[in-house]
Parts: C-alpha cells; structure tokens; sequence
C-alpha cells in the first residue's frame, strides 16, 4: 500500500502547514527570487546594455544583440539542467541548489563592475556572454531544486499549494529587479542612471546572495532523499535511467513538447514580450512602462497560489491546458488594446494614414551585421531601417524588379535612394535628406516619436497587463507538482529539470529575440504574437490528449 510521508508527522498525512514546512516555503522562495531577480537584471536593462556592450556595431544590430545575450543565458538552461540534475539525484536536493546560488550570485555582481566597450573592446561583450552562460547554467539546476525540494516536503493534496509559492519567485524576483531599477533611476536621474547608475542593481547581487547562502544553509535535506539515501534505493545513474530508457524518455518528451512549451512562451509573452512592446515598439516612457508591468504582477501575483491551489482540488492539466487556449486565443485584441490605449496616436495614425513600403523583395536585405562592417545601402534597407528605427508598423508591397523603393504615408508617397556606389559624403548627404523628408510627413500623419503621457489610458493598460500575469499565473502556478508528479523520486531532479530549461530557456528565452526579428521582417507590430500563439496551440493539444492528470498521485517512491 502507498504511503504518504511527511517530515513533521511521520507517515501520516495532514491538512495543516507545520513550521518546518512553512520555513522549507519560505526559505527556497526566498533564496529563488533573489535568483530569479539576478537573471532578470539583465532583461530589464537590455537597451542600456546595448549602448554599453555593443556599441561597435549599428543600433538595431545592438539591440538585437543584447536580446541574443539576454537568450544566451536561456540557451544553456538546460545544460545546467544536466549537470545540476543530475548531481542533485546523486548529492542532494539541498548541497545542489547551495552551489546554484554561488555561482548566480558571483556571475551577476561580475557584470556590475565589467568594463564597457569603450574601455576595454571586444572583450567586453565577450565576457558578458560569458557571466550570461554562467547565469543559464546556474538557473538550470535552481528550479528543479527547489521545486522537488518543496514538493517532497508538502503532505498529500497540497502539492500543487505548496509548490506554487515556488512559482511565484520568478515573477517576484522580476518584480523586484524592476523596483530596485526604477529606485535607482527616480534617485540619480536618468541620464546618470544610464550612464553608470544600472551597475548598482547588478552590485547589490553581493548582499542579496549573502542573504540567500545563510537561508538556505539552515535548511536539511529532502526527507525523500534522505530515505533513498538510507534504503540504499537512490539512483546510480540518473542520466541513463532518466533519457535512455523509453519509458521515461517519452515521458520527458511529452512533458516538454505537451507542457513547459506552452507554458514558456505564456509566461515570456506575459512578462518580457509585454515590457518590450510598451519600450520599444509603443515608446512609453521607461519609468512608466516599468510601473506598469510592476503593478500587473504585483496585481496578479496571488493568483499563483489560487491556481496552485485550485490544481490540488481539479487538477493540475485542466487549468495549464486552459492558459494556453485563453492565450491564444486573445493574444492578438490584447496587444492591439495594448497599442490603443498605451501610444493611441500610433494606432489613429494607423488606422487614419497606413505606411507601406513598396520595394522590390530581392533589393531587402535582413539587416543583422554581426561585425559591423556591413553597408544596407539598397533604397529598400533605407526606408526599412528608418521605419524600425522609429518603430512605426508598416506593410510590404512587391514593386517590379529593379524599382526605387518608395514609402507611402497615407496618400503621400516618398521615394528612397540606392546608396551604392555613392561617395561617403554624397551617400551622408542623401540619408539625412530622405530621413527629415519622411520624419516631417511621419509627423503630418499623426505618429509620434514617443508615447504622449497624458493621452495613455493608464488604467486600461494595467488591465490589460494584469490579464497577461493571470494567464501566466494558470499556466506556471500547477506546472512544478505536475513535473514532480510525473517522474519517480530517485531521478526526479532530473528528469523535470530536462524539459522545464528545455521549455523556459529555449522556447520562453527565445521568444524575444524571435518575436523582434519577425516584427522587423514584416513591418507588422503585431507578428511576433503568431510564434507563442502557434507553441502554445501545440502544447494544448499535445497535453490535453498524451499527458495524465496526476494530482492523486503518490510520489514519495522510489
């Protein structure tokens, strides 16, 4: 007969939360957010680190890159998922995410106190990369630590409540990157900000990971593992039992592709996709959009305990499944409310005066210059690159092979210029030319260059954004007893780390930079939403009919 086992009542099951488990809670939540918050510095400062960073090459390839830093550190999620995985099937749940936090900490503080481009060249970007895949690598034996920490704590039927205080950390801890952000900034003033004041939050990592070290060292091991431990029942081999052995690897394959997929592109769509359109693409303010996207969590960060909770009662695939659907299905009057209410001159200007660029597609280069050196000088690289620049939508009309592209605003149409084989000076003279004839008829039309403050619906945009955090909130708050559920404790770390990084780091990291560069091809503002409405498709209908509910399972086994 199944047991149910817990540390402070022995093998009885109870309803109550003791005091060791509200300080295993406590303490692993603690210790996440402050990791969670090093690893979002980053995102929340992209542009400035552009500037700093990457300032060799052109501002669009700079900003592209900084999102490419930002996802490298995604990249190698799963990696540390391995590594970490699986020595904390062999170690410990506990020693395992000790090491994690060291080395998210030491990473993250590194980068307050990196020398810019300009000081030191290449070597600059080079090492950032570097302290981002320390960070990846850190993070990608974090989460299935903590989650299979807590979990293995938590008495039978509260699993999903228990875990989902985990879930909350990453949203807290973006949360907490952006209050220290705008702190610092409302303190020293922008412009000093932006010149050396960003270093601070990435400083203050020292006294967060000091905090973070001395809680989790009060701490013991998984009551689980400690039995594996002395039944001599822990596993031997956790990669090979875990990835080579059917069973289990379907198991792993569907949890990815039927689970954390779908879950991961919500989750980044909620949150960083969301920051990045009200920044770049509406051009709101950054104190402005940074209070917003803070009120939204704080607004929905309850609700991950609600649906953590909820999972424990109906289960935890219904409510993922639910998310994804909802997400998908509103993605699109989200954002385009979004555009409404947050730059409502953007979206009258497009709606009153649409831009299209009618250009001759071979003449369109897709304008990523890794080194810098590269010239877009085709009249069709011209009038794109000015229209991203100033982040104004846009639609592409095929002219005959060979054409001058031309831009038209409304009913006004402006022709480009081929820029090669122009002199330095002739090819200089022509650009500012052409951008001060299309800024003039942009401004005629009615766009702006930023968002007017007193014309943004403050409150409706909040809405909007707190809308996202709850689909986040469905999707995130079940999903770690759901992991921890569907594998057998002795490779448990594992086999869950696996497909969450591959799922967070790779489909969720990703989606930024994939989302930017399908808007930058098309013109479309709103095109980078097909990449997480199709994943999260698939994930709905992968889970709903290849993935079991699990909330009454026993998972205390080996």
């Amino acid at each position: 007969m199944a047991q149910t086992y817990s540390p402070a009542a022995g093998n009885t099951p109870h309803n109550g939360i003791t005091r060791e488990e509200r300080k295993v809670i406590f303490a692993s939540s603690l210790g996440t957010v402050f990791e969670w918050y090093d690893f979002y510095l980053y995102g929340s400062l992209a542009a400035i680190i552009a500037k700093h960073f990457f300032a060799g090459v052109n501002e669009t390839t700079a900003f592209i890159f900084a999102l490419l830093a930002f996802a490298a550190g995604f990249a190698v999620r799963p990696f540390g998922a391995i590594v970490f995985g699986r020595l904390g099937d062999l170690v410990g749940r506990k020693y395992t995410f000790l090491i994690t936090i060291v080395i998210m900490g030491i990473s993250t503080a590194v980068v307050g106190m990196l020398p810019s481009y300009a000081s030191i060249g290449v070597a600059a970007p080079v090492i950032l990369i570097s302290l981002r895949l320390l960070q990846g690598l850190a993070l990608g034996g974090e989460y299935g630590g903590a989650a299979t920490y807590v979990a293995e704590h938590a008495p039978q039927g509260k699993r999903g409540f228990f875990t989902s205080w985990i879930q909350t950390t990453a949203t807290l801890g973006l949360f907490l990157s952006l209050l220290v952000i705008m702190a610092c900034r409302t303190a020293l003033g922008n412009e000093a900000f932006e010149a050396w004041g960003w270093r601070i939050p990435f400083l203050l990592s020292i006294v967060l990971l000091a905090i973070s070290v001395y809680i989790r060292l009060q701490l013991s091991e998984s009551p689980v593992f400690k039995r594996m431990k002395e039944e001599g029942k822990a596993s031997k081999a956790p990669l090979t039992e875990s990835f080579a052995r059917w069973d289990n690897l379907k198991v792993v394959i569907m949890s990815l592709l039927g689970g954390t997929a779908g879950q991961a592109v919500v989750w980044y769509t909620g949150q960083f996709y969301a920051l990045f359109f009200l920044l770049q693409t509406l051009k709101i303010d950054a104190q402005t959009a940074n209070l917003l996207i803070a009120g939204s969590l704080l607004l929905g960060t309850p609700f991950f305990v609600f649906f953590g909770s909820l999972s424990d009662r109906i289960g935890r695939k219904k409510i993922v499944m639910a998310g994804c659907i909802l997400a998908a299905l509103t993605y699109f009057p989200i954002f385009k409310g979004l555009t409404e209410f947050g730059n409502p001159d953007v979206f009258a200007a497009q709606e009153k005066n649409p831009v299209t660029v009618v250009a001759d597609p071979s003449a369109c280069a897709f304008q990523f210059d890794p080194v810098g050196k590269a010239r877009f000088t085709s009249s069709c690289d011209q009038a794109k690159s000015l229209l991203a620049k100033k982040a104004i939508p846009y639609q592409n009309v095929k002219a005959e092979s060979g054409a001058v592209a031309q831009v038209h605003i409304g009913d006004k149409v402006i022709a480009s210029f081929e820029g090669g084989g122009l002199a330095a000076a002739d090819f200089k003279a022509q650009s500012e030319a052409f951008t001060a004839q299309m800024g003039t008829a942009l401004k005629e039309a009615g766009y702006p260059e930023k968002a007017d403050p007193a014309k943004t619906n403050h409150l409706a945009v909040l809405l909007l954004l707190t809308v996202l955090v709850i689909y986040v909130t469905m999707v995130y708050g079940p999903i770690a007893a759901w992991l921890v559920e569907l594998f057998p404790a002795r490779i448990r770390y594992t086999s869950m780390s696996l497909p969450y990084h591959i799922g967070n780091g790779w489909f969720g990291g990703f989606l930024p930079t994939v989302a930017f560069a399908m808007v930058a091809a098309t013109g479309d503002i709103y095109y980078g939403l097909w990449y997480p409405i199709v994943i999260a498709v698939m994930t709905a209908i992968l889970g709903t009919f290849f993935l079991p509910e699990t909330k009454d399972r026993e998972i205390h086994h080996a």
